[in-house]
């Protein structure tokens, strides 16, 4: 991949977003359109967008029984997304069956835990231990499931790709130097990512927000 960003879409007005992506575009390696974009839009944004001419990042974090998760695999085939996301937590079983119904040109990642979560937040929903220790066993239960790779923060993702050698790592929470951290609490430079072993950096605010998106994400670009 020549260009491992993919720009975090959240746009709400489809109008916005399109002109968003088509002046970042040849600055970024794909799009990432998260819950948000898809309940507002649906099927006719996600193929609007991809009129651009970028990969398409389906961040849906699909959780629920294995079945309801195939079958909502399977009704966004048409999209053809190169990446879907899902919930490591929903267990092996979804996983699999996740992955099953996935397209052929559909890499499958499961999301290990939120980069807006920290150990308190982990104690408060009943799990045990750090952030660090969690990521690692979801994603070693993503890679015994048959998944392409998983979703974790750069704090996370060198250990990853340490016990999982071949997998797909999309990193997101990520801030270039200087830029504030908002609403995450485990982040990292988009540079420092990539060296620890990040296969896709989606990265948001920084751009979408930022007061001249095209020379944020040309900045960005650079440091890569």
């Amino acid at each position: 991949m020549s260009n491992p960003v993919y720009l975090a879409l959240d746009v709400p007005q489809l109008d916005a977003a399109k002109e968003l992506a088509r002046r970042v575009a040849p600055h970024i390696g794909g799009i990432k359109l998260g819950l948000e974009f898809f309940c507002a839009h649906g099927h006719h944004g996600v193929h609007e967008i991809a009129r651009i001419g970028l990969p398409i990042f389906l961040d849906l974090k699909l959780h629920d029984i294995p079945n309801t998760v195939a079958g909502a695999m399977q009704a966004i085939h048409m999209l053809e997304p190169a990446i879907v996301t899902v919930h490591a937590s929903g267990g092996r079983a979804m996983m699999e069956d996740a992955k099953a119904a996935a397209g052929s040109g559909t890499r499958v990642v499961a999301v290990t835990l939120l980069t807006s979560l920290d150990e308190r937040d982990l104690m408060r929903t009943g799990v045990n231990g750090s952030p660090h220790d969690q990521v690692l066993r979801l994603a070693d239960l993503a890679h015994t499931a048959g998944l392409d790779g998983v979703v974790c923060s750069g704090h996370e993702v060198a250990a990853v790709h340490a016990q999982w050698k071949d997998g797909f790592f999309v990193v997101p929470g990520l801030r270039p130097a200087g830029n504030q951290v908002g609403d995450q609490k485990r982040v990292v430079t988009p540079r420092q990512a990539r060296d620890d072993g990040a296969s896709v950096l989606v990265i948001g605010r920084p751009i979408s927000r930022a007061e001249d998106p095209v020379a944020a994400a040309r900045g960005i670009e650079a440091t890569l």
